[in-house]
C-alpha cells in the first residue's frame, strides 16, 4: 500500500464524514468544492476536510483510491457517497438525510429542508 493510500484510508476510516476537496471547508477554492462544503456546512454536518491542492501525492491518490476521476469526494462512515452532482442530488432528493440517518450522522434536519425549499 503507497503511502497516501494509506493515509487516505485511514482518514476516511477515522472520521465519520470525509470531504476530499480543493480548499478548506472555510475557504473552497473551486466552485464544486464550495457547493459540497456548503451544503454540510448549512446542514451543521462535523465532518474532516481533506485540501487536495495541499498534496499532490494525496490529490492523485484518492483518484486512485475510490476510481472517481474528480474532486470533491465525500465519504460517510468509510464509504465513498459521490462527487458535487451526486451530492447534490442526494440533497435534493432527501437521500443524504436518509443515509447520515442510517450512519448515525447528526445533521440539522430543518437546515436540510431550507436547502429543498429553496430549491424546489
Amino acid at each position: 500500500m503507497t503511502d497516501a493510500k494509506q493515509i487516505i484510508d485511514e482518514t476516511v476510516k477515522s472520521n465519520d464524514v470525509v470531504l476530499y476537496m480543493k480548499g478548506t471547508k472555510t475557504m473552497p477554492q473551486c466552485g464544486f468544492s464550495s457547493k459540497v462544503a456548503g451544503v454540510l456546512n448549512y446542514m451543521g454536518v462535523d465532518y474532516a476536510d481533506v485540501n487536495v491542492l495541499a498534496d499532490e501525492n494525496i490529490r492523485q491518490g484518492i483518484k486512485d483510491y475510490s476510481d472517481w476521476p474528480t474532486i470533491p469526494q465525500l465519504y460517510v462512515k468509510g464509504e465513498f457517497v459521490g462527487g458535487c452532482d451526486i451530492i447534490t442530488e442526494m440533497t435534493l432528493s432527501g437521500e443524504l438525510d436518509q443515509l447520515f440517518d442510517e450512519q448515525g450522522v447528526s445533521y440539522d434536519k430543518d437546515a436540510a429542508e431550507k436547502i429543498r425549499e429553496a430549491n424546489s
